[in-house]
């Protein structure tokens, strides 16, 4: 069982609630919302709208959160400088150039110019996430390894936790979601990628459902994925959302953190309407939809959840044992 640092604990201690749990509100998505927002002329979204947006959404949801995840480009600084990020959640910064666009089988992850884990953990940032498309055994793989690698290098010398996003996607058509191949896939796909990983040195994996829930909840399929990925992940994981609806995703939290997860990371699945409304109609959808289902979440990982403190060795060493080295 490994040893964190007394910077990486304090970091995910800053970003965890009373019960260690994880309970996460992203909006660091930056040409995936440019295309929520209009599909149609995505180009056309200022960079200053782009920011007004994220901060909006900042002020309404970090009260409820225990941390936010915020990009570099329109959000991290902006949220600090303006004081839309309160004392009430930490801050959460990607490092990652972009996210899901682009076609997987051939792109590989690079990260944001002029950005680096020092520059994050000097902004105040309680942890790095950095989104991975990954697919074990793909000709990417190796490269894809060798920058988390680089990244856990990164953030052990300045003391400051990762939260890796590995993304699985399809090869072909015939793995799309709801056919039995891609059920059959997800599982081991996603098993296999924390294994992998997460013994690459990440201190949170934020995971992928293990399961194919397109035509529904099979609950005993469902919770049989989730203990093999419980398993399967050497240190403690999150659930991401990934768009799915806000129903799939509620009972998705329930099974994951009675399996053994650490709670929740949610972006899209809450707030892609509320983003493309505007004024009064935004904030009513804030207070009807986006802050009550957030709240609903929290409460479930909150309750069903596992300490992301059980997964490491955290007793006391006393004074003459430094752990900043």
């Amino acid at each position: 069982m490994k040893t964190l640092t007394s910077g990486k604990i304090r970091g995910l201690t800053q970003a965890s609630n009373d019960a260690g749990v994880f309970a996460i509100f992203a909006i660091d998505h930056r040409d995936s919302m440019r295309i929520i927002i209009d599909p149609q002329r995505p180009d056309r979204i200022a960079a200053q709208q782009m920011t007004d947006t994220k901060l909006e959404f900042v002020r309404a949801m970090a009260p409820s959160a225990t941390a936010v995840l915020l990009d570099p480009e329109y959000s991290a600084i902006q949220a600090v400088d303006s004081r839309a990020l309160t004392g009430d959640a930490a801050l959460l910064c990607a490092i990652e150039a972009q996210g899901y666009l682009g076609d997987p089988n051939s792109r590989e992850t690079t990260l944001l110019d002029g950005w680096s884990v020092g520059k994050i953990k000097r902004l105040g940032a309680s942890g790095v996430k950095l989104l991975l498309l990954y697919r074990p055994g793909s000709t990417i793989a190796t490269t894809q390894e060798e920058l988390v690698s680089e990244v856990v290098a990164a953030c052990a010398a300045h003391d400051i936790p990762l939260f890796l996003e590995p993304v699985a996607y399809e090869l072909d058509g015939t793995e799309a979601p709801g056919t039995a191949q891609f059920g059959s896939d997800r599982r081991a796909i996603v098993c296999e990628s924390a294994r992998r990983l997460g013994a690459l040195g990440p201190d949170v994996l934020k995971l992928q459902f293990p399961a194919d829930t397109t035509a529904g909840i099979d609950r005993s399929e469902c919770e049989d994925a989730c203990a093999e990925l419980d398993e399967a992940s050497p240190v403690p994981w999150t659930l991401l959302s990934g768009g799915d609806p806000i129903d799939s995703f509620v009972e998705q939290v329930r099974i994951a953190c009675e399996a053994g997860a650490s709670g929740f990371l949610v972006g899209r699945t809450l707030w892609a309407d509320a983003v493309r409304a505007r004024g009064a109609d935004r904030q009513a959808l804030i207070d009807s939809f986006v802050r009550p289902r957030f709240t609903e979440l929290a409460d479930i990982a909150s309750d069903a959840g596992t300490d992301w403190g059980a997964r490491y060795k955290l007793e006391d060493r006393g004074p003459a044992n430094d752990r900043r080295e």
